[in-house]
């Protein structure tokens, strides 16, 4: 007769594992999108919070748009993350011994980044001296606003001419969006880059047991995303581009959930393989850079894939493993303004991105749980993720990360239990790049911790 390890049991131990959440993860992944709750037996239902705090500092690049290639360390870039926190809550129960329903809410994409100090990524006070830079070259320099001023003026009446001829009028409309691209650097003196992206999803899920032990499981249901964000480039960092400013208006959109899952409660096995579709998101945009073209941006967040496992070691100890993939390679944010204003400066008709990812993410944690008495368990899991790619966008200079973690959590009843846990994070190094692939910063040795803390209730 085999060993019995008694799932309800090592229950105890496993929730904290997966309670800290998600921080510096690869591209904008913030929640992991986790689908634990779902798994759970019986009526379950949890709340989650998560607090991250990171520490992101760095030097920019002295030598930015000298050399196109080269790195000479620059000014100090104090810390640019900016704390933040979210919920996740979750809730599902078994309709009978066959058929079970769920309802998960989490914030599964986000960034929130502030740079601040004398460097490259805040506008310098003086005006004037913004424009100079920009536009003070050539066979026409501008060296002032009110010279700046007076010439889009001068450019304006000069299009208004009916019998302009049209490569005089092309030339002169050229003209004038590059002039009013300095305008908006200008107008933008003393402020600093930063950027703020938020998502908040609702997934439905109905799962039907099979086979003849109901060992094996299929799930599936819809998901209905918002997704809203605001973007701010200033700087000598961002060149002709400092000064633009990008509100993407908050938008709701659906996609779907499906997956399999597998339980062999005699030693505590469990493993579930979900997918998260693709979400389209077809909003409206204010962009700052005025050339008169499109007032709507497509934005597809992306498809993932996760995989959780957990099997008992011994009758009071559980080991659990998590993979999570995600192609931040194939995603890019790409307002129709920037890119078309992108056109003239790249020489092409593609344009650029606003944020795009060279690579996918591959997110690994592996921990053990053990408990310690028949409400007490305690938890300890290592982490590692891939990060994005390097070089990486300016708006989020990070290489993934290593983690360790530890949780604890208290069953105060029968059905209810308080969990609470914690991560440290070591950034991976990474180099700032602009979307024309320009080198403009760099960050080394950083850090960060995720808190956590769960009210969870379950009845079998």
């Amino acid at each position: 007769m085999g060993i019995n390890f008694h799932l309800k049991t090592l229950t105890v131990a496993v929730a904290t594992l997966s309670m800290a959440g998600i921080a510096g993860a690869a591209g904008l992944d913030r929640s992991g999108q986790d689908i634990t709750a779902f798994l759970q037996d019986g009526t379950y239902a949890e709340t989650v919070y998560t607090y991250i705090n990171a520490d992101v500092t760095g030097y920019d690049n002295a030598a930015v748009r000298t050399d196109e290639n080269g790195y000479v360390q620059g000014k100090k870039i104090d810390d640019i993350a900016e704390s933040y926190d979210f919920f996740r809550y979750g809730v599902k129960t078994d309709i009978n011994d066959t058929f079970s329903i769920g309802v998960l809410y989490d914030e599964p994409f986000g960034a929130a980044a502030l740079y601040n100090g004398d460097n490259n990524f805040v506008s310098i006070d003086d005006a004037d001296a913004i424009v100079e830079e920009l536009a003070g070259s050539g066979d026409r320099p501008i060296t002032s606003v009110a010279q700046l001023e007076g010439t889009i003026d001068t450019i304006k009446e000069g299009l208004l001419n009916p019998e302009l001829p049209d490569a005089q009028r092309a030339q002169l409309e050229g003209q004038l969006a590059s002039l009013n691209i300095v305008k908006g650097a200008a107008d933008t003196a003393g402020e600093a880059t930063n950027v703020e992206v938020r998502s908040h999803s609702l997934t439905g899920i109905l799962g039907m047991k099979f086979g003849e032990n109901k060992n094996f499981q299929v799930y599936g249901g819809p998901v209905a995303q918002r997704i809203e964000a605001n973007v701010k480039l200033r700087g000598a960092a961002y060149g002709p581009a400092s000064g633009y400013t990008a509100n993407i208006n908050a938008d709701q959109d659906y996609g779907w959930l499906a997956g399999v899952s597998y339980k062999k409660p005699e030693i505590a096995l469990q493993a579930a393989l979900t997918y998260r579709s693709e979400i389209d998101h077809d909003t409206q945009i204010g962009e700052s850079f005025d050339v008169g073209v499109g007032n709507s941006i497509k934005i597809t967040t992306p498809k993932s894939v996760n995989f959780d496992f957990q099997t008992g070691v011994n009758p009071t100890t559980l080991a659990t493993a998590k993979v999570r993939w995600v192609p931040w390679g194939d995603f890019a944010i790409t307002p129709p303004n920037y890119n078309q204003v992108s056109k003239g400066l790249t020489g092409d008709d593609k344009g650029l991105d606003l944020v795009s990812y060279d690579k996918d993410q591959w997110q690994v944690e592996l921990g053990m749980a053990k408990r310690l008495t028949p409400a007490f368990a305690v938890s300890g899991n290592i982490g590692w993720d891939s990060g994005a790619g390097n070089p990486v966008t300016s708006l989020g200079p990070i290489k993934g990360y290593y983690s360790a973690g530890l949780g604890a959590k208290y069953n105060v009843t029968e059905n209810w239990a308080v969990s609470a846990g914690g991560k440290y994070l070591w950034f991976g190094d990474a180099k700032g790049q602009i979307p024309n692939g320009d080198i403009v910063s760099k960050f080394e040795d950083n850090d960060g911790y995720v808190l956590g803390a769960k009210i969870s209730y379950q009845s079998k």
